[in-house]
């Protein structure tokens, strides 16, 4: 009798285990959600399952479904629909992904250690009315990355399980999923592999992560947010620019960053009030007042010279300085007096605008843009060229030497003063020295037309002719440079390129009467008088006062 009580009691304590599992099991059963994309029209692109793994949206699923998707939802156990957020991270190789949704979550926990092989797991599946559990069999473990589990299942599992959680006896989620590789096994990938995917500032231009339209999570390190932000803000899709500027600031509410980055953009679209609205919210919430103050006056002196012709009452150049004045009381950066100082050149007040300028040489703020832009403080304030060259001179001496490209652009104005002084030998050494400088990088048609106005000065046709061709690549419908190219062509007697030429110029802008004077002289020049006299006659017509002269000349 005595045996057979022992024997009920330990297989009651058997059952009880038994039912222990499922219990927690079916815990983890809360945390399952369908996964739904859509295309760009709005229909649907394919579905998965997935798992969350934190209160704050964070769920792991497959991969697939969000290639070539513009937008993804999830529907939770209580059948509660939120929409996907972001991506924190994915894997082409073992389909799986981790995202966020918009959305407070009940998640599961992650097993801290994986499962071995022959022990036993369970599938949890969704359902919103019952609970859909599968024990199943662990035929194999795969280690990759030297840490993680790829786990091989004797059992199959249910059709269009892929994403959903295998869960260890304390309702752990040990892996997700995957698309069965044989009707009789199914293979599931590492929840702690998924769920340490995470994003970095260069995520934005991952090229798995860039297969869909739904934009990467904002990194959680200030600095690699700041680069995101800044990527974002260099592309051409405004509504995910903004997310990210919203989510920085919610991140982070204690930075001058996400406040004077959306007041811009706010600014650009003629919202004033609201940026004012996003400046004030910013001098109110960010830790350094100095930062907030100096970038307040940013975002009003920008308004104030790109849309001056647009007035908001609150803001004027006189309130930019203040500004700025305030962020220099605060924490007496030179870079501040910087900023005053481009503010007073702007109010026109160029001598008091020099003299900052000239304050800052004497500070570790020292570089070429500050003796630029006193040198632009003395052309505005008419004083003699020499003094002018000196500055130029001393902004080139206090850029890295031996010159990299940010040299390029005070180089470029030292040529342009040499050119309008009438030196062209020296305009074109330092037009030549900018070429260089700018190797591999974009140079306007403007450039090439200057220098080629120096060449001709000097009589270096053929460099001249060459940077013509240059300015036409670029800019080909600008009739002057095809009017110049016809002319110096038939400077050089190549006269039927000259011709050419000018038609072209003629086909471009039809009311160009130095095209008609170029091309008749050239028409003569080929033997073709009468065409010549015609055209030179339409040059008349149009008003041009040397092709009287001209026809007389050549009659």
């Amino acid at each position: 009798m005595k045996k057979i009580i022992i024997t009920f009691v330990a297989l009651c304590l058997s059952v009880l285990s038994v039912e222990a599992q499922p219990s927690a099991v079916k815990n983890a059963a809360k945390a399952v959600f369908t996964l739904t994309t859509f295309k760009k029209d709005g229909t649907i692109l394919a579905s998965s399952h997935g798992v969350f793994v934190g209160n704050k949206g964070e769920a792991l699923s497959t991969w697939t479904p969000f290639v070539g998707a513009e937008r993804a939802v999830v529907v939770d156990a209580n059948g509660k629909t939120m929409n996907v957020k972001s991506i924190n991270g994915a894997n082409e190789l073992y389909d799986v992904c981790k995202f966020v949704v918009d959305g407070s979550t009940s998640g599961a926990s992650i097993a801290t250690s994986p499962s071995a092989k022959g022990g036993k797991a369970w599938y949890v599946g969704y359902s919103v009315k019952k609970n859909l559990m599968k024990e199943m069999n662990i035929s194999n473990v795969e280690k990759f990355m030297d840490k993680y589990s790829y786990y091989i299942l004797s059992t199959s599992s249910p059709e269009n399980a892929e994403g959903c959680p295998l869960v260890n006896q304390s309702g752990q989620v040990v892996a997700i999923l995957q698309n069965s590789k044989s009707g009789n096994e199914t293979h599931a990938t590492d929840a702690q592999f998924v769920n340490s995917f995470k994003t970095s500032g260069l995520s934005i231009n991952d090229p798995v992560l860039t297969q869909t339209n739904i934009r990467v999570s904002l990194p959680d390190n200030e600095k690699e947010a700041l680069l995101t932000m800044m990527l974002s803000s260099e592309r051409r899709d405004s509504i995910k620019n903004v997310q990210y500027i919203d989510e920085f600031i919610q991140k982070f509410p204690n930075l001058i960053d996400g406040y004077s980055s959306r007041a811009q953009l706010k600014v650009n679209s003629d919202d004033f009030a609201g940026a004012e609205s996003d400046m004030q919210a910013a001098l109110s919430k960010v830790t350094k007042k100095d930062e907030a103050h100096s970038s307040y006056s940013k975002v009003i002196y920008l308004k104030e010279i790109y849309k001056a012709d647009k007035p908001f009452s609150a803001w004027s150049l006189d309130k930019a300085l203040e500004e700025a004045k305030k962020a220099y009381e605060i924490n007496p950066l030179p870079q501040y007096s910087h900023q005053q100082a481009q503010i007073l050149y702007a109010q026109k007040d160029y001598q008091n605008a020099y003299n900052t300028f000239m304050q800052l040489t004497k500070t570790p703020l020292k570089n070429g843009e500050i003796f630029y832009e006193a040198a632009q403080c003395k052309t505005q304030l008419g004083a003699p060229q020499s003094e002018i060259m000196a500055l130029l001179d001393s902004a080139i001496a206090a850029c890295p030497q031996p010159l990299t490209p940010v040299a390029a652009p005070y180089v470029l104005a030292r040529g342009a003063k040499y050119q309008e002084l009438g030196e062209y030998r020296k305009a074109v050494t330092d037009y030549n020295q900018y070429d260089s400088l700018m190797y591999g990088r974009p140079i306007s048609s403007e450039f090439y037309y200057a220098r080629e106005q120096c060449e001709v000065q000097i009589r270096q046709y053929k460099q001249a002719l060459d940077d013509l061709t240059r300015a036409i690549i670029l800019t080909p419908t600008e009739p002057t440079y095809w009017a110049e190219l016809s002319s110096l062509q038939l400077r050089v007697n190549q006269f039927d390129n000259a011709i050419k030429s000018a038609k072209r110029c003629i086909e471009i802008a039809p009311e160009y009467a130095d095209a008609y004077i170029v091309l008749g002289i050239a028409q003569i020049k080929n033997n073709d008088k009468k065409s010549g006299l015609e055209s030179l006659q339409k040059a008349k017509e149009l008003g041009d006062a040397r092709a009287d002269e001209l026809i007389k000349k050549y009659k």
